[in-house]
């Protein structure tokens, strides 16, 4: 009977595993298959191809990386160099940074080190690794050059790279953001550190097993094996003599030059980080997101496993931790720090909603409006039909809730379209196609621009308008969103810049968000001087509004959720780095005048755009303005503090040398409006040229609902994703976008409840309640 049993058991195991493959090669063959012919791979009514298409230009075909790093590649990180060029650029995982090098691991701790510019003062602040003078470099002993730098492993904001001879890996070194240590381990000879200068020892002789050192002012622990011993003291070069058996080496970078800070350090310096890993969850009913920061290590000496972690501003503040007295001065502010292998984020999500309310628009002028907007989709590449894209996309609940069907039906279709068009591979004559590149593990689509194809360069800006359009189409046509129809395309562009699916080895995961720098990255190679970069954060911001939108419409939480955290997580790093709204990260010690970034990089914070040399007035307007558009319905957390909003304003007129602004007058406008609805409504008139990705019935809309119902309440949230709350002269408005087929009942954080009508947009100010129409809904 027992024989049976388990026999019984073992047969239904069996069975149900065989179930599970059939019944996944069912489900993958019918929404990602492919053809005969072996290059068009289906995605539900959609397809793509995986052989590039002729006369296209892909990324490079050299990776640079060890047989353990398997499947898709992460690109658009801070550490990403590596993965494409011989050695590496310099890479900033802050409190340190480093540089692989034919001669070595170059390491330094950024210093200020520059201002400004002698064309355009106060330009950018430099927080050099000094290629030329490093503070130390890291050799074998065994080696005097190598012939290449490789990934070996990567995890959420970690790496091993390897420096190999040959096709020997002779020294590995474990990076990670936000950690003072970096971890070696020597297969074959010994730890040996060079320096420009003689260091300075301020603890240790030959026989200790670790030492304290200062070189360029700035101080280091060098923690070695028990029993190890050391050569070279009093030189320029030093020399780890590892016992035999013992392959590892430690060094970080101390706050100080104290004898018990370093031994703090030491106790901590043989956990070796292992693997980090970021975990998030939306708590709907407080409207928070909550993230998990864990690293994993293995005790090399003794049972601690305990390491210190560095903290930036926007994962520090606000937050009640048991901080260290050890702190680091950063490109980032001050970095803070903890003891332990996790930490716990919690923010606050503001909301966003598609669209805006008709609330003190006339009917008749908003319809004028829209019959006379272009709702032609014209431009080719990515980014620019993208932006067309979000102008057609603007006006569609717009046309709807105005009753206006005709422009709704034209402005639909012409959406549907092009995105069709997009998403069908018909062959190698195809003028707009995606293509799957299986080198990187990465969708491409041609036309490309500034990069996005050899590059990998932008991805979720360009992709951001797709989705974001796709997730207006959802809204009203819920039918062309199924993931038997368009919806499978659609979810794989998410895949590309966000794979929140760790078991999806065809992308990396989170592909443009870096989860402990708290936002995106631009550059896909990142083979700058001064690490990676983002321009427009705004563009990354509108990526991620429009997945929670998608994920919203079509029902789809972990999508949904996976927006509302990179939207909420960006938003924060916005507040800390790019408007400085706590005043505590841009040093005005210097010739830097501004109080913003336009652009963040690994090194540098700057008043730089890629276009532009800094030295017009359309700077002034651009320079500032690429940090807020698009204006859509997700843009309310530019509203965060309404006193910075109108001082960014101000300072734009005053760096500009103008009265108004000299390009983009629609978006400026309408993000005053955030602060001061009243005078950005007297200042705009149809008859001002739109930004591209804007339409004029969208800018009319915003700022007549602005100045009707208030400025953003970010002081009152939702158990809703999308919501919004205005508040003028202390009377509040709510409203609710419910995307369901059934009536929702939303309690807000004051104790307000709205009753939203299916499918539609419900406006209540407390006494009354009103709801957009729902009748073209199919």
């Amino acid at each position: 009977m027992k024989f049976n049993m388990k026999f019984n058991m073992k047969f239904l195991v069996v069975l149900l595993i065989i179930i599970i493959v059939i019944g996944s090669y069912i489900f993958y063959s019918k929404f990602y298959s492919k053809n005969a012919h072996g290059n068009t791979i289906s995605a539900g009514a959609g397809s793509y191809t995986d052989i590039l298409p002729a006369g296209q230009v892909g990324p490079q075909s050299a990776v640079y990386k060890t047989s353990n790093l398997t499947g898709a590649i992460p690109t658009n990180s801070w550490e990403s160099s590596i993965l494409w060029t011989q050695y590496s650029e310099a890479m900033y995982p802050i409190p340190l940074s480093v540089k692989f090098t034919g001669n070595g691991l170059q390491v330094c701790k950024p210093q200020k080190s520059g201002e400004g510019e002698s064309s355009y003062t106060g330009r950018y602040v430099l927080w050099e690794h000094n290629a030329n003078t490093p503070d130390m470099t890291i050799k074998n002993s065994n080696y005097g050059g190598y012939t290449d730098a490789r990934a070996d492993k990567i995890t959420d904001w970690s790496f091993d790279g390897v420096l190999t001879s040959g096709s020997t890996n002779v020294l590995k070194a474990t990076i990670t953001e936000g950690s003072p240590y970096i971890y070696f381990d020597f297969p074959t000879g010994n730890p040996q550190i060079v320096f420009n200068t003689i260091p300075t020892v301020f603890y240790g002789d030959s026989n200790s097993q670790y030492l304290g050192i200062t070189i360029n002012g700035i101080s280091y622990g060098l923690f070695a094996p028990a029993g190890a011993t050391w050569s070279g003291i009093g030189t320029s070069v030093l020399t780890c003599n590892l016992p035999s058996g013992k392959t590892y080496f430690s060094i970080a970078g101390l706050p100080d030059n104290t004898t018990s800070t370093l031994n703090y350090f030491k106790d901590r310096a043989y956990a070796f980080i292992t693997d980090t890993k970021v975990s998030w969850s939306y708590d709907g009913n407080n409207s928070q997101v909550i993230t998990t920061f864990t690293i994993s290590t293995t005790a090399k000496e003794g049972t601690n496993l305990d390491t210190i972690i560095g903290l930036y501003p926007h994962q520090w503040r606000d937050n009640s931790l048991s901080y260290l007295p050890y702190t680091y001065n950063t490109v980032r502010g001050l970095m803070k720090t903890i003891s332990g292998t996790s930490f716990t984020t919690t923010y606050k999500y503001y909301g966003i909603l598609p669209t805006i309310p008709l609330n003190g628009s006339d009917p008749s002028t908003l319809n004028s409006l829209l019959n006379s907007e272009s709702i032609g989709i014209s431009s080719t590449d990515t980014y620019w039909n993208g932006k067309d894209q979000n102008r057609v996309s603007s006006i569609l609940q717009l046309a709807k809730m105005n009753n206006n069907t005709t422009v709704f039906n034209n402005a639909l279709s012409n959406l549907e379209s092009n995105l069709e068009d997009w998403f069908t591979y018909s062959g190698s004559s195809d003028s707009k196609c995606f293509y799957y590149d299986p080198t990187w593990g990465t969708l491409i689509g041609y036309p490309a621009s500034y990069g996005s194809n050899d590059q990998l360069n932008d991805h979720h800006f360009h992709y951001g308008y797709f989705i974001n359009a796709a997730a207006q189409i959802a809204l009203v046509d819920k039918n062309w969103a199924d993931q038997s129809k368009w919806g499978s395309m659609v979810n794989l562009l998410i895949k590309d810049i966000a794979n929140w699916d760790r078991t999806d080895t065809r992308f990396p995961f989170l592909r443009n968000f870096d989860p402990y720098a708290g936002h995106s990255w631009a550059s896909g190679n990142a083979l700058f001087t001064d690490g990676n970069n983002q321009e427009s954060f705004s563009e990354a911001m509108n990526a991620w509004q429009a997945m929670i939108l998608w994920g919203t419409a079509t029902g789809q939480t972990a999508i949904r959720d996976l927006g509302i955290y990179m939207y909420t997580t960006e938003a924060e790093s916005m507040y800390n780095y790019v408007f400085d709204l706590y005043h505590d990260v841009i040093d005005h010690s210097g010739v830097y005048n501004w109080n913003y970034s336009s652009m963040i990089w690994g090194g540098k914070y700057c008043a730089e755009i890629w276009w532009d040399p800094g030295s017009t007035a359309n700077f002034a307007a651009q320079g500032r303005g690429i940090e807020l558009l698009p204006i859509t319905g997700g843009s309310f957390y530019l509203a965060k503090d309404k006193n910075y909003v109108k001082n960014y304003y101000d300072e734009m007129l005053t760096q500009g040398g103008t009265t108004e602004p000299s390009s983009w007058q629609d978006i400026w406008y309408m993000y005053l409006a955030l602060s001061d609805p009243s005078t950005a409504l007297s200042k705009w008139n149809s008859s001002i040229a739109n930004e591209p990705g804007q339409s004029k019935s969208f800018t009319y809309a915003w700022l007549n609902a602005l100045n009707t119902l208030g400025v953003p309440d970010m002081t009152v949230t939702a158990n809703t994703p999308l919501y919004q709350v205005f508040n003028k002269n202390g009377a509040k408005t709510y409203v609710v976008y419910n995307p369901t087929n059934n009536q929702l009942t939303v309690t807000f954080s004051d104790g307000k409840v709205v009753n939203a009508s299916a499918n539609s947009l419900t406006i209540d100010n407390g006494s009354s309640s009103s709801t957009s129409s729902s009748s073209y809904l199919p």
